[in-house]
């Protein structure tokens, strides 16, 4: 990959992180179930990605050069955008259940089965500086996640919840594999127009099969899930789409986990959250290990 085309995943890699950070905030504004606020997040962006690809898709035939899928490329972001919908289900919910930067720290466990999965199903063992950064990074979250629980009564600390992100992580994780896989033979719009589809369909029978409402909302609600659909989904995903075509998954799933001490600064003013010396060290150490892991896969 050239240098430019790299700096521009990178590039492309930091406003995905910067938008996913406001999805914790999003959430909680919206004051809905979870599955519901999981749901609206990518039929939203999902209203603007599909007219987007079948309006390329005429342009394309006109000129003749559109570019033919494979079914299995299409099944495999299909997969994907199932992945997705049931992390953002659980995750939403955890959010609800917990406090913003609590649910953002555990379901930021996703590189470890994302460097588990390289390994396992793809014979792609990680470097050194893989591991020596994620050491770095998950102590620092786990530090954050101390604090957390000291500093607040129990009044939203939820073992429930906990356990929902973690399980969020894992399907993210399978979401995050599966996309690094199949963007080798598709274009960023493409992936994203049917992972999204996936996903939306997905988000829907579990919104039927747990009764969680999808309507009658207050404008606060519906303002909180349009910016959750536009900037934590439509331009955080494709950003993340594209940064996925071009670096391994193991930097993204780790350079995501920048969002952790982001939601925390954010949760402060907007949640009402404490933000703490040790919130602080702990996000420290996060940077670093993002810092090791990145220079690990440039000398690559």
């Amino acid at each position: 990959m050239g240098r430019d085309r790299r700096w521009l995943a990178y590039g492309a890699l930091l406003a995905a992180i910067a938008g996913i950070a406001w999805s914790a905030i999003f959430i909680r504004w919206s004051a809905v179930p979870g599955p519901s606020s999981a749901f609206y997040r990518v039929f939203i962006a999902s209203l603007v990605l599909v007219p987007w690809r079948l309006a390329t898709s005429l342009a394309s035939a006109r000129t003749g050069t559109m570019v033919k899928t494979r079914p299995r490329a299409m099944l495999l972001a299909l997969a994907g955008g199932v992945f997705f919908g049931l992390d953002l289900a659980l995750y939403n919910t955890a959010v609800m259940r917990t406090t913003a930067t609590t649910a953002t720290l555990f379901g930021n466990n996703a590189p470890i089965f994302v460097g588990m999965g390289t390994w396992l199903l793809f014979k792609r063992r990680p470097r050194r500086s893989f591991w020596i950064g994620l050491a770095l990074a998950v102590a620092g979250a786990a530090i954050m996640m101390v604090a957390t629980a000291a500093g607040k009564a129990g009044a939203r600390s939820d073992l429930a919840g906990a356990g929902m992100a973690i399980a969020a992580a894992w399907f993210f994780a399978g979401y995050l594999l599966t996309t690094e896989h199949v963007r080798e033979e598709m274009d960023t719009l493409t992936f994203s127009t049917i992972a999204v589809i996936g996903s939306v369909l997905t988000l829907l029978v579990v919104c039927l099969i747990l009764g969680a409402p999808l309507g009658g909302f207050s404008t606060r609600t519906w303002l909180a899930l349009l910016g959750l659909g536009l900037i934590s989904q439509l331009g955080a995903y494709l950003g993340l789409a594209y940064a996925l075509g071009h670096l391994p998954a193991t930097i993204t799933s780790v350079g995501l986990l920048a969002q952790v001490p982001l939601t925390a600064l954010l949760a402060v003013p907007l949640l009402g959250e404490p933000l703490t010396a040790p919130y602080l060290a702990g996000g420290a150490l996060v940077l670093v290990g993002i810092y090791i892991v990145s220079s690990g896969a440039k000398e690559s």
